[in-house]
């Protein structure tokens, strides 16, 4: 396929401009252009044809079954992006919230705000929620920060580590480490889940926090995750809970309850954004009572019927301009709004029954990482393959060439060759059962033809890419 510049031809062009009908400002002239800009000479029509056909090259929810945790990327649905399309919110511009004059005009999107924190707050059994951070892994920051704050307010300047289990995200360590902590990990016993022995040989007065995934990255509810959180608190430590995996528990399970003193949600997939290659994303943080007055700010505040802003008495401060990403929000609380406490309820309860059903299919060809129940995603092992010669990157390349996008690779980092499959509540029993069949169908084949695997795929845009020159080289093909 052309690039667009390769269909340039010059004095094509798709639109021409009225000539100024003002003055021409005046501009440095070290600031000028000495050359044209070199953009590409084409028709409108080459334009649309152009994009139109690259957009078909890709692979995305709306074409494809996604496989893909460890987080949620899941289907959204359109009504959320009609809710944030709509221009009595899409026209409104942060400014016009500290200028008197307009406010009346943003008292619905600061009731919208207000409620949508609510909601969250009794979706977690937090007691409040900022929707301020704008990513998950910003969230998890923000939770550090909460965290040291109030081990600061209280003088535990001894309080310097936080205990991070292996199967935790690999944002935790990183976010941990940006807040000033050190970071010592607790191991997963053979069945993927933490055993409190261990758990006791890490914990001591030093201990700041606990930074937990439940369920965690091995696909598996923590069993044990109320001894955790008591164990921590008599201690003195805050349990901080990555809700990266809140699609599996959500109106079935609440983090507050566990024990959990504070919390990030990724609106941008659990609750009805796109995502994925750099979207738009909000990583709204929630607390238990010990950390509401530290919570970022300002904060919406009702009186009535009317919807003011305020600082938590110790706040942290901004951590984001303005109220964050405000369309991710809206889109998140229309779809609460529309699925309601059950629908909530039937998510988890379809995203669980979703990965078992997979995890049934395939667990007498692949080798499954854990026994037992898992929650949203089910954990594979391509280790035995090596046999052939093929791996868990061949396995996901040569789906590419069935239709069927890859699921995560080489995640949780504490599986060799692991392969985490995640297939969402969205997915039919049909469409599940097609991606089990060419699933059984490549484990044959690398028993058979291994080369066909490892040379996949064949049939897309790109073949094989060197995967370490391909981060530094775009155009490197084997």
């Amino acid at each position: 396929m052309q690039l667009i510049f390769e269909q340039s031809r010059k004095g094509r062009r798709a639109i021409r401009l009225d000539d100024l009908d003002v003055p021409e400002a005046a501009f440095p002239e070290e600031h000028r252009r000495k050359e044209e800009p070199g953009l590409p000479e084409v028709s409108e029509l080459d334009v649309v044809r152009h994009f139109t056909n690259l957009s078909r090259r890709n692979f995305g929810i709306d074409s494809h079954f996604y496989p893909l945790g460890s987080c949620t990327m899941k289907y959204n649905p359109k009504m959320a992006e009609a809710v944030a399309a709509d221009n009595r919110y899409a026209n409104l511009h942060p400014h016009l919230s500290t200028t008197s004059a307009y406010w009346p005009a943003c008292e619905g999107a600061f009731q919208m705000m207000y409620e949508a924190s609510h909601l969250l707050a009794e979706i977690s059994g937090m007691q409040e929620v900022s929707l301020q951070p704008i990513a998950g892994a910003h969230g998890e920051l923000t939770g550090v920060l909460l965290i040291a704050a109030y081990h600061r307010d209280k003088g535990n300047t001894h309080k310097d580590t936080l205990i991070i289990p292996d199967s935790a995200h690999g944002t935790n360590p990183a976010s941990a480490a940006i807040a000033g902590y050190k970071v010592v990990e607790v191991p997963s016993g053979k069945d993927g889940v933490i055993h409190l022995d261990k758990f006791r040989e890490v914990l001591d007065d030093n201990i700041a926090g606990v930074m937990l995934t439940c369920p965690n990255t091995h696909g598996l509810f923590e069993p044990d995750v109320r001894a955790i959180a008591d164990l921590a608190h008599e201690v003195d430590a805050l349990l901080y809970y990555d809700g990266a995996n809140l699609n599996a528990i959500m109106g079935r399970s609440r983090p507050g309850d566990m024990g959990f003193d504070v919390m990030h949600y990724n609106l941008h997939k659990t609750f009805a954004t796109p995502h994925g290659m750099g979207g738009p994303g909000s990583g709204s943080v929630g607390v238990g009572k010990r950390l509401a007055p530290y919570l970022p700010g300002p904060q919406v505040t009702r009186n009535g019927d009317h919807y003011s802003l305020a600082m938590p008495e110790k706040s942290i401060g901004r951590i984001a301009p303005f109220f964050g990403n405000f369309m991710v929000a809206l889109r998140a609380y229309a779809y609460i709004r529309q699925l309601g406490g059950q629908g909530l309820k039937d998510v988890a309860d379809h995203a669980v029954l979703n990965a078992n059903y997979v995890w049934a299919r395939l667990k007498d060809t692949y080798t499954a990482a854990f026994n037992g129940l898992f929650m949203h995603e089910c954990v594979f092992t391509a280790a035995p393959m090596a046999e052939h010669g093929v791996r868990a990157v061949d396995i996901a390349k040569s789906l590419l060439d069935h239709g069927l996008h890859a699921p995560t690779v080489y995640f949780p980092l504490t599986v060799k060759e692991s392969m985490m499959i995640e297939p969402t509540e969205t997915e039919s029993k049909d469409t599940l059962d097609r991606f089990c069949d060419v699933m059984i169908e490549l484990a044959a084949q690398a028993a058979e033809d291994a080369k066909a695997l490892q040379d996949a795929p064949k049939t897309m845009p790109v073949g094989r890419l060197d995967e370490v020159r391909a981060a530094k080289e775009l155009n490197c093909a084997l």
